[in-house]
């Protein structure tokens, strides 16, 4: 069954373009031109699969849809953003976006990172394991995607959980970003290593961690990450 694609964008003739070669390779796209018609069209059923949504809209711009979005769904995002927008690529990447795409762009991109996010959530999936992973103050259920802090639960999202377990499953190996990119966003990622960086503070607040404290997520100069607990 094709994928549907939600494209947010209030430009027209982008909206068109980007539609023009996603339905030329087989998806279901359907347009829409505010933040506020993305939450609307979310909420009226969860058979999207993706969204590309730009940044720069009138009225509720990319950034606080997607922060609105994640309140109550986990559908995929990829952002459309210009050049000169650093700063609100890293805040979507913290809020929950999945990859960015940065204009001007070569609609095939865009398609290839839509198959690229699409095949990584397809093929990401837990192995199965018998029992929890246990170490002191932190439990890891890779089976049930159950975390529990100091017998606490901690809800993560998807790609929160995976990194996580990337890690504990080795505990004490340092991991390179360009490892944990692997492991977690699939060899065909496009984006900046950076995005782990994003990505681990966020980890960590959720676990009650911090970069000062250290006690679950240690960072290793220069290198990358390691579970230390």
């Amino acid at each position: 069954m094709a994928s549907r694609i939600l494209i947010a964008d209030d430009e027209p003739e982008i909206r068109q373009l980007v539609s023009s070669y996603l339905i030329a390779d087989g998806f279901v796209v359907e347009e829409v031109s505010t933040g506020q018609a993305v939450l609307d069209r979310l909420r009226r059923g969860p058979d999207v699969e993706l969204v590309v949504l730009d940044i720069r809209m009138p009225g509720l711009d990319g950034i606080d849809t997607l922060r609105e979005l994640r309140r109550f769904s986990e559908v995929h995002v990829i952002l459309l953003t210009a050049a000169a927008e650093e700063t609100d690529r890293l805040i979507g990447l913290s809020v929950g976006a999945d990859d960015y795409v940065v204009k001007p762009f070569s609609p095939r991109e865009v398609v290839a990172r839509v198959k690229a996010v699409l095949r990584r959530a397809r093929t990401s999936g837990p192995e199965p394991m018998a029992a929890p992973l246990v170490f002191s103050g932190i439990s890891v259920d890779i089976e049930r995607h159950l975390v529990n802090v100091d017998d606490v639960p901690v809800d993560l999202s998807a790609l929160q959980f995976s990194l996580l377990q990337a890690l504990v499953e080795s505990p004490g190996r340092v991991f390179a970003r360009h490892q944990l990119i692997d492991r977690v966003w699939g060899r065909d990622f496009f984006g900046e290593e950076r995005i782990v960086d994003v990505h681990i503070g966020n980890l960590r607040k959720m676990l009650g961690d911090s970069a000062a404290s250290q006690r679950f997520i240690e960072t290793v100069r220069g290198v990358g990450y390691r579970f230390v607990a």
